[in-house]
């Protein structure tokens, strides 16, 4: 029988609690990548990857650049063969050349210890992925595997990681343990199932033997394509590694999330939930597009959460038969012009009924009070009534009065 929930029965009460609308943080361990510090209560960081051929050195060194240019605070590489490998030492020499040392994760898959111990030498941070880490045959008879034979092949897991453990250990630099839904082991899809759980004792498996190497440079992730199962493995992670004593920063993602507005909307429907909660401490939104285009999205999501503060915040109302004038062409003309500042809240309300009370925490406020006139407003002040045709430009000479403007 589904059951209501007990209606407030004293509102005066109600309207005395105090909320704290602050987002908690999970609390995790400090993880340095290069000059950035992934968890630790540092803010969340923001990661994409380059979709460049790592063996194109000059086209690489130029894609790093530029998402390192829009806020791309570390940016992750390919790095499928030997080849790649020590292509991706000039990468680096270059970038620090001709840029600055820029943080960089190369991406290490299937049977590639070799490669990883090459990489670690060149860059700050290794992502593997436990599921193609080491090959594993299904076998012939489609069977589970028995207990010995999940161990015997756990030891040959450890075999093969230890080495890198050990040599980013005493580098001081870090590891991604990347469990992606799609690329689970063998073993541990007959055993656990195409599962959450599944993912999540796949990470645990090289968390331990990282913990018994005395290796803790490690950040998590347990990226899936759909959203549910994405939500499902991050909590299910977190709450395991609480249970654990574990503190490892989680890397949050929506992998192969597509692209254009369906793209955006489904990596924040996941990224966005999951920090919420006070879950994640770098994020990379997976668009089928230009990396650039990730970017914006990745500080968007964070703004709009509070946990960033990289933009203007625009508060406008949605209009309606009450605006006295051309809010959506105004509110354009204000972006336009004040897009390029930082840590400002601006409202553009198209009456009096809800403006003032809206745009209560707002810095500065343009708001239709009457026909032809905008009244101007600092905070939850009133400061001037100017006609409509100078209500932008007199927007602008407040802020730059409060000497709060920057030039472009």
């Amino acid at each position: 029988m589904q059951t209501l929930s007990t209606p407030i029965t004293n509102p005066t009460s109600a309207n005395q609690m105090s909320f704290d609308t602050t987002i908690k943080r999970r609390k995790t361990r400090p993880v340095k990548v290069g000059n950035i510090t992934i968890g630790g209560g540092y803010p969340v960081v923001v990661q994409s990857m380059i979709n460049e051929d790592t063996l194109d050195i000059d086209g690489s060194v130029a894609g790093i650049r530029r998402l390192h240019e829009i806020g791309c605070e570390i940016v992750r590489v390919t790095v499928p063969s030997m080849a790649h490998a020590k292509a991706l030492a000039e990468i680096k020499q270059k970038l620090i050349k001709t840029y600055q040392d820029v943080p960089i994760v190369a991406d290490v898959h299937h049977n590639g210890m070799k490669i990883a111990l090459e990489v670690a030498k060149h860059i700050e941070k290794v992502r593997i992925n436990p599921g193609l880490y080491v090959f594993e045959k299904p076998k012939a008879d489609g069977s589970g595997f028995t207990d010995s034979e999940f161990a015997e092949i756990g030891d040959k897991v450890r075999e093969t990681l230890e080495p890198l453990v050990v040599s980013l250990r005493d580098q001081g630099k870090s590891m991604r343990i990347g469990v992606n839904h799609g690329s689970l082991a063998e073993r541990m899809l007959f055993t656990y199932g195409d599962t959450p759980y599944g993912m999540v004792e796949s990470a645990l498996e090289f968390i331990r033997i990282c913990e018994s190497l005395d290796f803790h440079n490690l950040v998590i992730s347990m990226k899936a394509s759909r959203v549910p199962v994405m939500l499902a493995a991050y909590r299910l992670m977190a709450h395991r590694m609480d249970e654990l004593g574990m503190e490892y920063p989680l890397h949050l993602g929506v992998t192969e999330a597509g692209d254009g507005e369906y793209g955006r909307i489904k990596s924040t429907a996941g990224i966005a939930t999951l920090l919420a909660d006070g879950i994640g401490d770098t994020i990379r939104v997976s668009l089928t597009e230009a990396p650039e285009k990730e970017i914006p999205v990745c500080y968007s999501i964070l703004q709009s959460l509070g946990l960033r503060k990289t933009m203007v915040e625009y508060i406008a109302c949605p209009s309606c038969g009450r605006t006295l004038f051309n809010l959506e062409e105004v509110l354009h003309v204000v972006r336009e012009a004040t897009k390029h500042l930082t840590g400002l809240d601006v409202a553009v309300m198209g009456c009096i009924v809800n403006g003032p009370g809206e745009m209560a925490d707002a810095d500065y406020g343009y708001v239709g009070k009457t026909p032809g006139y905008i009244s101007l407003y600092r905070g939850r002040e009133e400061i001037k009534k100017v006609p409509e045709s100078q209500g932008v430009e007199e927007l602008l000479n407040l802020i730059k009065a409060d000497g709060r403007w920057v030039d472009p």
